[in-house]
């Protein structure tokens, strides 16, 4: 069966029926890999019965428990963050200092993407899974937008390097560049691999003293660090587009 056939089939299903995986990511209750994992560990229930990976269900009408927890369906909340440097992009309790102890509302929402601990900016959060896969994933080539402070100055024969593309570990990635000063650029990328802007400077030798993502496809970062706000319905539908 060709893969858009699939598509036009998946679509004609009844909206609230879907995979369970898929829901415990919509309802914000963990992302789509964890729920995998928690139903491989056969915690999650649906109606009494314990499910395995690509059963489907109802969250209207069927009672879903995830490990111990009911899970309801929630109004979708998407939020832009300004993330500050020493801030961690996880959920942990475990963890004094993570993103979530930024944020004073009642829903639970989940980081898209990482910017780590030493990173700062533009971070966005939400509890709708197919909103949060559409802006991380590559194929659909996202484009994020940083600002990078080097140890040193950058000569022009690595900005030509970096906008061919250079060869890494886990693959090949290219970047756009702008030369702020000569030591300061501007990078977008749609890459959202671990440290990959850092890493593609460090291959040709150089240190990135600061990081900061400023901007998601036509979503610019406008508020202080540390603060927040709610994204509007025409940025989020910008987004998913």
């Amino acid at each position: 069966m060709l893969y858009c056939e699939i598509l036009q089939i998946q679509e004609e299903e009844p909206k609230m029926i879907e995979r369970v995986q898929k829901t415990l990511a919509n309802a914000g209750f963990c992302s789509r890999r964890k729920a995998e994992e928690l139903i491989i560990a056969g915690k999650v229930r649906v109606n009494g019965k314990v499910i395995h990976i690509g059963d489907k269900a109802d969250i209207e009408k069927d009672e879903i428990i995830a490990n111990g927890t009911k899970i309801t369906k929630q109004r979708k909340i998407y939020v832009m963050l300004n993330k500050p440097v020493g801030y961690e992009t996880t959920l942990s309790p475990d963890v004094k200092k993570n993103v979530s102890t930024l944020i004073t509302i009642k829903e639970r929402v989940f980081p898209i993407g990482r910017l780590d601990k030493n990173s700062a900016g533009l971070l966005l959060l939400t509890n709708d899974g197919d909103f949060a896969n559409k802006v991380m994933h590559p194929r659909y080539e996202t484009e994020k937008t940083y600002v990078v402070k080097l140890d040193k100055a950058i000569n022009r024969g690595d900005v030509d390097i970096l906008k061919r593309g250079i060869k890494l570990r886990d693959g090949f990635v290219n970047a756009k560049l702008n030369l702020l000063t000569k030591d300061r650029l501007e990078v977008i990328i749609h890459e959202g691999r671990k440290w990959i802007v850092k890493r593609m400077f460090f291959k040709l030798g150089y240190y990135v003293q600061e990081l900061v993502r400023i901007k998601i496809d036509g979503l610019k970062l406008d508020v202080q660090p540390g603060k927040w706000r709610f994204l509007t319905k025409t940025e989020v539908e910008m987004l998913k587009k």
